[in-house]
C-alpha cells in the first residue's frame, strides 16, 4: 500500500502524517508512508487545499485533518 501526505510541511501536514502514521501502525499493515511538499507535484493530484491524504493513487482527504477511524477505514478498502 502507498500512502502519500501532500503539503507544504505546515502544523497541520505534520499532525496529519502523525494520526496516518499512529492508523497504519495500529492496523499492521505493510505501507510506504511518503511526505509530498513539491507544488507542483501535489497539484499533479488535482489537489489544491492542503493537507491531503492519498492512498494508492487515489485522494482520500483534501483541506483538513482527518480523524483517524476514516484513515483506518480507507486502510481497508
Amino acid at each position: 500500500m502507498d500512502i502519500k501526505i501532500l503539503g507544504p510541511g505546515c502544523p497541520k501536514c505534520q499532525q496529519t502524517l502523525t494520526i496516518v502514521t499512529e492508523a497504519v501502525a495500529e492496523t499492521g499493515l505493510d505501507a510506504k508512508i511518503e511526505k509530498v511538499t513539491g507544488v507542483m507535484e501535489i497539484a499533479g493530484y488535482g489537489v489544491f487545499g492542503t493537507p491531503a491524504v492519498v492512498v494508492d493513487g487515489e485522494v482520500k482527504c483534501v483541506g483538513k485533518i482527518p480523524k483517524k477511524e476514516d484513515v483506518k477505514a480507507w486502510l481497508k478498502k
